[in-house]
């Protein structure tokens, strides 16, 4: 059976069995703190590591309070409690869940005692990490491992360890220590003549060629353009996590609603999900995409599209809110490098009309950037230097690596973050350790209880992870594995997965619509790091005692796992103008933004009443208050792995989850809670 923590934040104090320092020169009883099952794919063991090598130690501190998370969020948000809607502010937040001064204290006491001066180790200002620079010789001391180099099929390589371990008593205390056992999710070499500046990774091994997906264009002769790679964990570089899949070019377009089995338009979604609302009080509401670098739209797309299919917003831009230095960047062109982003946006913008659009644009050029580095800069109290970043995972800025790189201050609570927001990205979770989504997690439920709704893709692969990898018998990714590969954030029970469907072939705008099976697979399935929450346990069981899925344990989680998805949207034969031409485009890319729009639409309702914002909704729309709140989807399933998948069902099921948005009767819902 697959391995599940019993629950992901309680994971953050789990203990293993004791074992003995094998290399310390104490005899202190240690516990295995973390462990990796396999290598992960495309990666072996190169050599052992200098032993005078520098690296940097990062201890994160558990936070107070983890254990009553769920509870607090609850209480905003679901629909019979009287706290409901009464969100937290910021303050509040930090507060609750800083770490306390006995763990600070301990874990500075347990490097002091090991050898480190005073004077060299370091605790960031909201208590959350402590750091210190260690020899790989004392690391190794310290946490009974051993530090090996790592080089991927590209040339990259990479630090890391394949477990260490802690005292008993201090695993109440310390959520992971980096650099440690992860690895980056996915590894790109960069372009030649790029030099890296100084890092902690071994010596730079990337090969002398172009990247297999360098196939962009530099646009009007544009001979500045700084050059274009990826250094393993850039959600934005093409075949990095989830991304949209292209179709083919669109010759005719369609305003009538006679050919959306064939082509997508805003006034198809309007007329499938019931969308004739007008914003009352936009200057009230907000409503942010999130994209990475080099992903950007172009405004030219967004203006031949507006111009085609919503005239009255032609010309009218998002507002560009730059993350560690993170630019709409006009150097490259291409769907791969174009496409996300000039979807999100024509999508999100025309289905909200005259609401304010926020894009987050996070990252620089060169590093990139991942999911903590946005949260970084919504959340003051967990960026960086006071929260969950892990440096094999996450970009650490200033950008000191790359010339040319970013180095202005890191983002750090420098933008508020918006009532819905919305992201087409994804990692398959076991690329990420579990206490690494544990802490992650976390911070998704603390936005939830600041009123924000956080939308994720589920993925296209169906039950496998982003590209059809699935998981091996070696606990390692590969195209030959068999066992069920789920995504994370959509995995976290604090998020809003969001699945596909399609207009089926022949079908009218207003016969039901089926789980996706036309280019993409709907992502969805049971979470091997998170536990079922209350919110879901009816819905879910119904599924699995009625429609058992036929598979034996070992392909998938069957221990009261967390399933995805949650809600579903079209996610088939989308018209996007990306490059000047039209393109058809297939995705939960396109899905999310289409259900972070209309509930944008829903918290304008509100909001022009006096009402609160919506918040997390998981609670709201699985509650006997919202039956009959979405079309039920009961056909199609999401194949993957060598098997058909799971099927669709009446019911919640982990093909398209509660259904699709049925919006006016949404509205009346959220319209009668206070």
């Amino acid at each position: 059976m697959l391995p599940i923590l019993s629950f992901a934040l309680a994971a953050l104090a789990a203990t293993v069995s004791v074992l003995a320092n094998p290399i310390a020169a104490t005899n202190t009883p240690r516990v295995v703190h973390e462990k990796r099952d396999a290598i992960p794919s495309g990666w072996k063991r190169s050599r052992k590591h200098l032993p005078t090598a520098f690296i940097p130690l990062r201890f994160g501190l558990t936070q107070s309070n983890l254990d009553k998370l769920e509870d607090f969020l609850y209480e905003v948000s679901d629909p019979v409690s009287s706290s409901y809607g009464k969100h937290w502010d910021t303050a509040k937040v930090a507060h609750t869940f800083a770490p306390s001064e006995e763990t600070v204290d301990r874990v500075r006491a347990w490097l002091a005692d090991s050898g480190f001066e005073t004077a060299r180790i370091h605790v960031t200002p909201a208590n959350t990490w402590v750091e210190v620079n260690a020899t790989v010789e004392e690391a190794e001391r310290l946490l009974a491992t051993e530090y090996y180099v790592f080089e991927h099929t590209t040339g990259y390589e990479h630090v890391a360890c394949d477990e260490y371990y802690i005292p008993e008593e201090l695993t109440t205390h310390i959520d992971f220590i980096t650099p440690t056992i992860h690895f980056n999710a996915v590894v790109r070499p960069p372009s030649p003549g790029l030099t890296p500046r100084n890092a902690y990774n071994a010596t730079p091994g990337w090969v002398n060629n172009t990247a297999p997906w360098f196939n962009a264009t530099i646009p009007n002769g544009n001979t500045t353009a700084p050059p274009l790679q990826s250094n393993g964990t850039n959600l934005g570089h093409p075949g990095v996590g989830l991304y949209p899949k292209p179709g083919g070019l669109v010759s005719n377009h369609y305003k009538d609603l006679e050919h959306c089995d064939q082509q997508i338009t805003p006034d198809c979604l309007r007329a499938l999900y019931g969308i004739i609302y007008k914003p009352l009080v936009p200057h009230k509401n907000s409503f942010g995409i999130v994209e990475y670098t080099p992903q950007a739209y172009r405004q030219s797309d967004l203006d031949v599209f507006f111009d085609q299919y919503s005239p009255n917003i032609k010309h009218r831009q998002p507002e560009l809110v730059s993350i560690d230095g993170g630019f709409a960047q006009t150097s490259y062109e291409s769907f791969h490098l174009n496409g996300e982003s000039d979807l999100d946006l024509q999508y999100g913008m025309a289905l909200t009309d005259r609401q304010k659009v926020t894009l987050y644009q996070v990252g620089d050029m060169y590093l990139g950037a991942s999911f903590n580095n946005f949260l970084d800069a919504i959340d003051g109290s967990y960026c960086t230097y006071d929260g969950g970043d892990d440096s094999s995972v996450d970009a650490p800025y200033p950008d000191q690596r790359y010339a040319g790189g970013y180095t202005g201050p890191k983002s750090c609570g420098t933008t508020p973050p918006a009532h819905v927001i919305s992201t087409s990205y994804a990692y398959n979770e076991v690329e990420l350790s579990q206490k690494y989504t544990a802490r992650q997690c976390a911070e998704y439920a603390k936005l939830g209880l600041m009123g924000v709704t956080v939308l994720y893709s589920s993925g296209d692969y169906g039950v496998a992870g982003n590209h059809g990898l699935c998981i091996n018998d070696q606990g390692g990714e590969s195209y030959g594995g068999t066992i069920f590969n789920p995504t994370f954030p959509s995995g976290c029970p604090y998020v809003t997965s969001v699945g596909a469907t399609q207009i089926n072939p022949g079908a009218k705008v207003t016969d039901p619509e089926s789980a996706c099976e036309q280019v993409i697979y709907s992502g969805g399935g049971f979470s091997n790091h998170f536990q079922r929450p209350g919110y879901q346990k009816k819905a879910v069981e119904k599924y699995l005692t009625n429609y058992p899925p036929p598979y034996p344990p070992n392909l998938w989680n069957t221990n009261n796992a967390r399933a995805f998805p949650d809600l579903s949207a079209n996610g088939a034969n989308y018209a996007v103008a990306v490059d000047d031409a039209f393109i058809s485009v297939y995705g939960t890319s396109a899905s999310a933004p289409v259900v972070g729009a209309i509930l944008t639409l829903v918290n304008d309702a509100r909001l022009a009443v006096g009402k609160g914002p919506i918040g997390f909704i998981n609670p709201t729309i699985y509650s006997k208050f919202f039956r009959g709140a979405f079309n039920d989807i009961t056909t199609g399933g999401n194949q993957g792995c060598g098997t058909p998948g799971f099927q669709a069902a009446p019911g919640w099921d982990p093909v398209t989850g509660l259904g699709t948005p049925n919006f006016p009767e949404m509205l009346v819902r959220w319209l009668t809670l206070p």
